[in-house]
């Protein structure tokens, strides 16, 4: 196989503040130049872009991010503490996972790690 993900996109509202609450979120740095209408972070978990629309967000993602974590109630309350906000807490045939929106209404989940 020839692909490799080059990078994940967000469309924002504002490019800029996205960028560092992702950033924030996944120990990533913010390049410089960032500004309202692009922004990008980077780090060992990827590199993600930001670029402003001029339409806001009207429905639930068709794609979004689901990030393990070794405790997960620790992490959400982390992510809430940056500004994130949560929609719902779900538990099924064994798996839990908290559904959150990030600053700019972004839906994503932290999803409890399996032990061993």
């Amino acid at each position: 196989m020839s692909l490799t993900v080059q990078s994940v996109t967000f469309d924002a509202e504002d490019a800029a503040e996205l960028a560092r609450f992702w950033a924030a979120a996944l120990g990533l740095s913010v390049a410089d130049g960032a500004s309202a209408d692009f922004a990008q972070a980077t780090g060992p978990g990827g590199r993600y872009l930001f670029i402003a629309v001029p339409e806001p967000k009207s429905a639930k993602n068709r794609v979004h991010l689901d990030l393990e974590a070794d405790d997960r109630e620790a992490e959400v309350t982390r992510l809430l503490s940056l500004g994130a906000a949560r929609l719902g807490d779900l538990d099924e045939d064994g798996a839990r996972w908290t559904v959150l929106a990030d600053v700019q209404g972004n839906e994503f989940c932290v999803v409890q790690a399996h032990a061993g």
